[in-house]
């Protein structure tokens, strides 16, 4: 049997499946033929408004104009998130975590800099100036820096259904995707158990070589067809919950945020988008701490400090529900996972988009030729998405271990029990020495040692601090020096973010 790959079929649309087959035509089209089989009888969730500064390579990648991005899917720029209320239950706490590395992370010990140097100040504004950008709602470059460059490092916001809108039409016209409007019916497997052809209700039979399944938590062909299960995370992570809103804003110039605002609740914590239209706002929760209607009575409470009671009650609230949980395997024969058929724990960190942007990298640039080399193909990309998921999973339950809010939902995510051995012994080490390398190893961690290093410090951990040299300790106050003269210089010359997305979208003529 030939078993060459010619057709690559992805089955599903949404963002994670208009991702995945704009990055291959885009990089295989000349080679390959690249399907997308959409059904007309779902509809996608329409979350995942937040992206991480890797988008701005994967637009690049697959084509697609910074301008022509922002105009259409009402984007804006996010330059990290801020934590509200989430140290303690006072109402009087926040911390950034920024996109940015700071200066010197790779060869001084930045922690002990902070201490010594800098105690007044809070650990990111130290040693990043991006914390004080965001506070002042500036935006990450001025109007003459070029598209997709920065000047602070940035990735998105934007509106989930149109970004899918947007791709669909450039993958279509520009990059020839075949694009199939049809509901599979049944899946045909071949004498080895791989995947030989789909059968759609108008009776079509599309043959593939490799197929991506972006079915959404259906996992048609992960999960219904072969089988392969969920690994719930429910013991460790306990929201499986959502209600989310739609907010308009006060008037056409309210600012709009530089970050993803995360303010933690009595049972969850509360999302905070700003577009240039709307606001995205939702509250995640978990079932078993609260019912719905507590839900929404904290998200209404929420809300109406902002745009009053009156507005607030007439919004339309949605219900999402979802099991934290990834697949045991997320490629099996001539099935990939990508995107929610893969997995979703939560959107605390906004990691979804940016699995499916590590996911269809890995693929496209590990392309196989064939089965034989499939196989192995199958094998690395199972370990190392079992190793970010696992990370994913330790990263996000920090937040909640180590923050002093209490409750019963907040106490049950300090239990140990429910926390990993890996994480615990981190904690552990971590009251000795900063995160580092050393502790993460991987070329392309998730989230490297800095990132640790902002929620551990932004939340009040405490670390054993170093005492620096008398040569470390001048770099250091260099290091402190330097960032205090980039902060000034960037909240004197950076313009606000809704300033800059308008005077973008006003100055570039619209040819979409």
């Amino acid at each position: 049997m030939d078993t060459k790959i010619n057709h690559i079929v992805v089955v599903g649309g949404g963002s994670a499946g208009w991702l995945t087959a704009g990055l291959l035509a885009a990089e295989h089209g000349q080679q390959l033929k690249i399907s997308l089989i959409e059904s007309p009888h779902i509809n996608t969730l329409g979350v995942g408004e937040g992206t991480w500064p890797s988008m701005r390579n994967t637009l690049q990648r697959i084509g697609i104009e910074e301008i022509d991005f922002l105009r259409t899917c009402d984007a804006s720029f996010k330059q990290g998130s801020k934590f509200i209320n989430w140290c303690n239950d006072q109402g009087n706490d926040f911390y950034y975590h920024p996109f940015m590395s700071p200066t010197g992370y790779e060869h001084i010990n930045l922690h002990s800099v902070w201490q010594s140097q800098a105690p007044h100040q809070t650990f990111a504004s130290a040693i990043n100036n991006q914390s004080d950008v965001c506070q002042a709602g500036l935006a990450p470059k001025q109007l003459a820096t070029p598209s997709y460059a920065s000047v602070t490092n940035y990735g998105y916001h934007l509106d989930a259904t149109k970004f899918a809108q947007l791709l669909t039409t450039h993958c279509t016209t520009k990059l020839g995707v075949n694009h199939i409007q049809d509901h599979i019916i049944s899946i045909n497997n071949d004498s080895d158990d791989y995947i030989q052809s789909i059968e759609t209700e108008s009776g079509q039979t599309i043959k593939g070589d490799l197929f991506i399944d972006c079915s959404g938590l259906t996992g048609l062909l992960i999960g219904q067809h072969y089988g392969i299960k969920n690994l719930s995370q429910k013991h460790i992570l306990f929201n499986d919950s959502a209600l989310a809103v739609q907010v308009q804003y006060e008037n056409d110039d309210s600012p709009i945020e530089s970050a993803t605002l995360s303010t933690a609740v009595d049972n969850g914590w509360i999302w905070d988008i700003g577009l240039p239209s709307r606001r995205g706002t939702g509250h995640v929760y978990s079932s078993q701490y609260q019912t719905d209607e507590q839900a929404k009575e904290t998200l209404t409470k929420y809300l109406s400090e902002t745009i009053g009671t009156e507005k607030t009650q007439a919004l339309s609230f949605r219900k999402i529900s979802f099991e934290p949980a990834y697949r045991k395997k997320f490629w099996h024969k001539n099935v990939v996972a990508v995107g929610m058929s893969a997995g979703f724990i939560e959107p605390l960190e906004a990691s979804a988009l940016a699995l499916v942007e590590l996911s269809i990298s890995m693929i496209s640039e590990q392309m196989p030729k064939n089965r034989e080399q499939m196989a192995i193909i199958e094998k690395r990309f199972n370990q190392r998405f079992e190793y970010r998921w696992q990370r994913i999973i330790e990263f996000l339950k920090l937040h909640y271990v180590i923050s002093k809010r209490e409750g019963k939902y907040w106490d049950a995510h300090k239990a140990s029990d429910s926390i990993p051995s890996r994480l615990q012994e981190l904690l552990t080490l971590w009251k000795y020495q900063t995160p580092s390398r050393y502790d993460l190893p991987e070329q392309e961690e998730i989230f490297p040692s800095v990132s640790y290093q902002y929620v551990l410090y932004g939340m009040g951990f405490k670390t054993s601090p170093v005492q620096l040299s008398q040569e470390k300790q001048k770099i250091g106050a260099q290091l402190i020096l330097q960032n205090t003269q980039k902060t000034k210089q960037c909240l004197d010359g950076l313009p606000s973010n809704r300033t800059l997305i308008r005077s973008l979208i006003t100055q570039s003529p619209k040819e979409l």
